[in-house]
């Protein structure tokens, strides 16, 4: 009877012992997740999209952008916060109060281009050709051209304000499912990016999607770090 009591004790106690490490596993991966993201519990971000091309109306917004807006809205959701969805004209003066997410190429995007003038000074986007049917953008020396329903690139990239405070995450893509390769490699693949970058180092990275004609967002790959280039000062 000893024995059985004994034996039910140790069994408690290991199976104690394995939820608190789970909880605080758990606990650890959330606080990560935060910090990397700069979101606290019950603390907003901020959505800033590109209008729709084809769009005359300033607040419509391409379907492929607005599947983007929910995964950074679900990552807001995960750290305990919320995502308020502003158009770029109408978000308010700062930088560094809440957490953005900037959605979007300069051309219709206004607080992307100002990004890229300001922070992100060593990324230069071409404006659309529409003889070629081609859109790039440059980092350094390098030209990431698109070509449709072969490979598409999309720049991605964490900064802060001078005066630091939240960070500013910058989805650049040639097109809006660009944007959305961008938004879940940040909600897939952010723990490898804060074991290589941690909570406060800047970064710029450039994803190829591989055949989006066939595979639409699925087929992402990392080409390349570019984050000296990118916020090089000319």
């Amino acid at each position: 009877m000893r024995d059985l009591f004994v034996n039910l004790l140790a069994s408690v106690v290991a199976g104690v012992a394995v939820w608190l490490a789970q909880r605080v596993r758990g606990h650890l991966r959330l606080a990560r997740k935060r910090g990397f993201f700069g979101i606290d519990d019950g603390t907003a971000c901020q959505l800033a999209v590109s209008r729709h091309s084809s769009s005359s109306h300033h607040l419509s917004v391409h379907r492929g952008d607005v599947a983007a807006l929910v995964e950074l809205a679900t990552i807001a959701r995960d750290c305990g916060g919320r995502a308020d969805l502003v158009s770029a004209e109408d978000l308010p003066e700062g930088i560094g109060r809440l957490t953005e997410f900037c959605v979007g190429g300069p051309g219709k995007n206004e607080r992307t281009a100002a990004h890229l003038r300001s922070i992100l000074r060593g990324v230069q986007v071409t404006p659309f050709d529409p003889e070629t049917r081609t859109v790039a953008f440059s980092i350094g020396e390098t030209v990431y051209r698109r070509e449709r329903d072969r490979e598409e690139y999309v720049f991605l990239a964490r900064a802060w304000g001078p005066t630091g405070g939240r960070p500013v995450f910058v989805l650049g893509g040639q097109t809006a499912p660009t944007n959305l390769a961008a938004a879940r490699y940040l909600a897939t693949r952010y723990r490898e990016l804060y074991r290589q970058y941690g909570a406060d180092q800047r970064f710029c990275l450039v994803l190829r999607i591989l055949e989006p004609g066939v595979y639409g967002s699925d087929f992402v790959e990392l080409v390349d770090d570019v984050t000296e280039k990118a916020f090089a000062l000319h």
